[in-house]
């Protein structure tokens, strides 16, 4: 699976700064960029190498730096960027939907003035390759079909900011937004539920998805290689794609996880979720060039296995879905 994603080690002569590198994402972009020799520097609120883990060897962690602090602090972003002399920025770092509405501050602080701190230090330091995470989330902003959220408002804004920030001092900006992400490492937020199936047939368990209906399919794996790839050279604007992987029915994927594992025991209640199924991946990709893709069945079966895997191995245990 990870041939699908490979990595020019020359396109990246200085290190890449990859904030909230203990995500799901971040922990694929670190394992990406590890395993093609580019010198990466994580940064995140706490070394908690939990999902990255799940990718690597202890050997592979322990070759790359490791940062702590608060991305709304605007000295650790810069610090980063400064002390290790890196070119490129992969901004990862949010609090998700339900941790924003339980503490809106908070989720301001980090979310918002977070990637204010990021545009500052690419402004600083002269940074021509930077990219940076939105949400399908923030289409809720201005399409009366997805839902309003805090967090989508907060990604929508930094959008918005970023395109303020090419106008007025001329920093570029690569930013995407992901769909439903699937895959190792995706175990928090209210759209993981279809990564939880996949665990749970790995762990002979019952579960229940508590929604139906269309939603992206877009593997861990994909989202970070086009990440990757949005700083693999300099950009001179700033611009904004939706992307999505494959669009696919949660009765579809079932149906694929049981024909995978014909003892699992799916189900399925609730209503869709409130978020557009119909974005097209073709104006990144037209954008970037090829960063690899995943099918559904392709994708599903290697969660799988990956997760079988790491279960006999003792790294995911029966506490590992809810």
């Amino acid at each position: 699976m990870i041939d699908l994603f490979p990595v020019n080690k020359g396109d990246f002569p200085e290190p890449v700064v990859v904030t909230g590198a203990g995500g799901c994402i971040g922990s694929w972009v670190l394992h990406l960029l590890q395993r093609a020799g580019v010198s990466v520097i994580a940064l995140d609120l706490r070394k908690d190498t939990r999902r990255p883990s799940l990718l690597m060897t202890e050997e592979e962690l322990a070759s790359i730096a490791w940062l702590e602090g608060d991305i709304s602090d605007p000295k650790i972003i810069t610090h980063a960027v400064e002390q290790h002399k890196a070119s490129a920025i992969i901004h990862l770092a949010a609090l998700q939907i339900p941790f924003c509405k339980a503490d809106p501050i908070l989720g301001a602080q980090v979310n918002v003035v977070g990637t204010i701190n990021v545009l500052e230090a690419a402004r600083q330091f002269g940074i021509k390759r930077l990219a940076y995470a939105s949400s399908i989330a923030a289409h809720g902003v201005f399409d009366p079909d997805t839902l309003s959220t805090l967090y989508g408002a907060y990604k929508y804004c930094n959008e918005a900011t970023a395109k303020v920030y090419m106008q007025d001092w001329g920093v570029p900006s690569t930013c995407l937004r992901p769909g439903i992400v699937y895959g190792v490492g995706r175990d928090q937020g209210m759209s993981s539920k279809t990564t939880v199936a996949i665990l749970a047939a790995a762990m002979k368990q019952a579960y229940t998805v508590p929604f139906l209906g269309p939603v992206s399919w877009l593997h861990a794996g994909e989202v970070a290689s086009a990440f990757i790839k949005s700083v693999s050279q300099p950009r001179n604007e700033a611009r904004v794609f939706d992307i999505n992987g494959v669009i696919a029915t949660v009765e579809e994927s079932i149906k694929v996880i049981q024909k995978i594992e014909p003892n699992a025991q799916i189900t399925i209640e609730g209503a869709p979720l409130p978020f557009p199924t119909n974005l097209s991946d073709e104006p990144l990709r037209a954008y970037l060039g090829d960063y690899g893709s995943v099918n559904l069945v392709q994708g599903i079966e290697h969660t799988y296995d990956s997760f079988c895997k790491l279960v006999r191995s003792g790294k995911i245990g029966p506490d590992s879905f809810a």
